[in-house]
């Protein structure tokens, strides 16, 4: 599948994906909802869905939920477990330049450290799409590695933006990745996006005098018109 690194069919044949979402996406989530509609009638896609966790979630909240991811095992995961817990969801493989929904489809977008794994160039093609399928004043949830991250800083840029040769930090293991600085962030959610919020966390591991950052962004963004 183009734009895909199948090191991630890889990772999700020798790991078990986390059987429980992430914190920030349940906050965000719950912050960002339309209260003026039925949760039944809340659409939710989360791009780079992996086993389905987030989703897994917002179904048992209630929400018409969908996935997409480049790795076939992905799915395969997600749907099982949907169909085990008796859960509705929507999952298919499929590739993030070229969403298979319809223009503003979706209430809400969900990105938890996936668009990381393409170069810039890539990504600029999928913030299109994803601002394709979203609703005017629908919510896109952004979280993404800073480029303030060991990972970031020990590696090599190459010239689409995408870091290559990870040999420390907490993202060995997980292939090349694209780091993010605050002002390529601004000059890429310009108008028609509107940023919302705008955080980064850093988590400093000082086991051993390691000194090592963790670094990532989390933005919320709205569609303010076509």
């Amino acid at each position: 599948m183009r734009n895909y690194n199948t090191i991630w069919d890889e990772i999700f044949e020798e790991r078990n994906p986390s059987s429980y979402p992430f914190d920030n996406v349940v906050s965000f989530l719950f912050r960002n909802y339309p209260k003026d509609k039925p949760k039944e009638k809340v659409k939710i896609l989360e791009v780079g869905c992996g086993g389905g966790n987030n989703m897994w979630f917002a179904s048992r909240e209630g929400f018409d939920t969908y996935g997409i991811d480049g790795s076939k095992r992905a799915i395969e995961i997600a749907k099982k477990r949907f169909l085990e817990d008796k859960l509705n969801g929507n999952f298919i493989q499929g590739d993030f330049t070229n969403l298979p929904y319809e223009d503003n489809f979706f209430d809400i977008v969900i990105d938890r450290c996936s668009i990381v794994c393409v170069n810039k160039n890539i990504s600029k093609q999928v913030f299109s799409e994803i601002f394709r399928v979203m609703g005017i004043g629908g919510s896109f949830f952004f979280n993404s590695y800073a480029d303030n991250h060991t990972s970031c800083i020990e590696g090599l840029e190459l010239s689409n933006g995408i870091t290559t040769n990870i040999n420390s930090g907490s993202l060995v293991g997980n292939g090349d990745l694209s780091f993010y600085n605050r002002q390529e962030l601004l000059d890429r959610f310009s108008l028609p996006w509107k940023i919302i919020s705008m955080k980064q966390k850093n988590i400093v591991d000082l086991i051993d005098n390691r000194n090592e950052v963790h670094a990532e962004w989390e933005l919320i963004l709205e569609k303010v018109n076509d």
